[in-house]
C-alpha cells in the first residue's frame, strides 16, 4: 500500500492508504471527504463537550449570562426560572445550563474524546490510517450518546444537532476550513497530482512508497517545502550544540597543565604496574 500523510502542520495531519493503480481524481475526492469529516469531528467534539457541561443551546434572542438575566427579571418584579437538579451555568451564556445526569455527561465526554483522538495527529505517529468508515462510526456513536442523554431531542438551533444532521458537511457551517472535492489540489514535491493520471504516474510503481503531501484550495500554487528536520529533531540538535559549546568553553578555561594529574600522563605508571604496586595508595 502507498502511504500518504496529508499534512497542514505538525499538529494537523492524517494518514491515508492507497495503491499505485488508483486514479488521482478518486484519491483526491476521498482525501477531501476525509478532510471535511475531520473538520466536522473536531467541531462536533467540542460542541458535545459543551453540551455535556451546560446542556442545550439557547435561542439566539435569549442568549446571555443566566445570573444577569435572573437579576433583571427580579428587578422587574418577576421570578427567576427554576433550575434542574444538574444545572451548571454557562459562563458564555450560550447554553441553558440544564446539563444531563453525571453518568450521561461522562458518556458524552467519552464519545467526544474518542472522536477527537481518531482525528488526532498522533495517529500518524502510531501509523493508523484514517478512513471514512471510522469517522462515520464516531459520528454514529456521538449521535447515539446524544439521543441517550436527550431522548426528547435537541432544539433545531443547537450546534450539535445541526452538525449531526448535516450529512453533506456544508461549507456554510464549517467555513473556509472545508475543501471542495471538485477543485481541491494535491501536491507532493512541488508537483501537482493531475486528476487524469494515477497515483503510480506520480509517485512510481513501488507499493511501499510513503509520501508527505499537501491538500489545498486551487490557485494557491505549490505549497512550501517540508523542513529538512522536524521540530523535535531541531530542538534535539540545538540542545546537543549547546552542550558541545559549553564543554568547549569549559575546556578552554581549564589550566593547560591539568592533564599532568591524569594516570595516563604519569611517567612512572608502567614501572609501578610491572612491580605490582600500581594499586597502592597513600593516605
Amino acid at each position: 500500500m502507498v502511504v500518504i500523510v496529508v499534512k497542514r502542520s505538525d499538529k494537523d495531519q492524517f494518514m491515508c492508504e492507497t495503491t499505485c493503480s488508483e486514479g488521482n481524481d478518486a484519491l483526491i475526492r476521498r482525501l477531501v471527504r476525509i478532510w471535511n469529516m475531520r473538520v466536522k469531528a473536531e467541531l462536533l467534539a467540542g460542541a458535545v463537550e459543551e453540551l455535556a457541561k451546560h446542556g442545550p443551546a439557547k435561542p439566539e434572542a435569549s442568549k446571555g449570562i443566566d445570573e444577569i438575566q435572573d437579576a433583571a427579571l427580579e428587578a422587574e418584579g418577576g421570578a427567576a426560572p427554576s433550575r434542574g437538579a444538574h444545572y451548571c451555568a454557562d459562563p458564555a451564556g450560550n447554553r441553558t445550563g440544564e446539563a444531563p445526569a453525571p453518568q450521561l455527561q461522562e458518556v458524552l465526554k467519552k464519545v467526544a474524546t474518542d472522536a477527537r483522538q481518531a482525528v488526532s495527529a498522533a495517529q500518524v505517529q502510531h501509523k493508523v490510517a484514517l478512513t471514512e468508515e471510522l469517522l462515520e462510526e464516531k459520528f454514529a456513536m456521538i449521535r447515539g450518546a446524544v439521543t441517550m442523554a436527550f431522548p426528547m431531542g435537541l432544539p433545531a438551533y443547537d450546534p450539535v444537532r445541526i452538525a449531526i444532521e448535516d450529512e453533506n458537511h456544508s461549507a456554510d457551517i464549517y467555513g473556509d476550513q472545508q475543501l471542495d472535492p471538485e477543485t481541491a489540489q494535491l501536491w507532493w514535491a512541488s508537483k501537482e497530482f493531475q486528476r487524469d493520471q494515477t497515483v503510480g504516474d506520480r509517485v512510481g510503481r513501488n507499493e511501499k512508497t510513503k509520501i508527505i503531501a499537501k491538500l489545498q484550495k486551487p490557485g494557491s500554487g505549490p505549497p512550501q517545502r517540508e523542513a529538512a528536520v522536524s521540530e523535535d529533531e531541531r530542538k534535539a540538535m540545538m540542545a546537543h550544540y549547546f552542550r558541545k559549546q559549553e564543554e568547549l568553553k569549559r575546556l578552554s578555561e581549564d589550566n593547560a597543565d591539568d592533564y599532568l594529574n591524569s594516570n595516563w600522563a604519569d611517567p612512572k605508571a608502567l614501572r609501578r604496574q610491572l612491580n605490582g604496586t600500581s594499586s597502592i595508595a597513600f593516605r
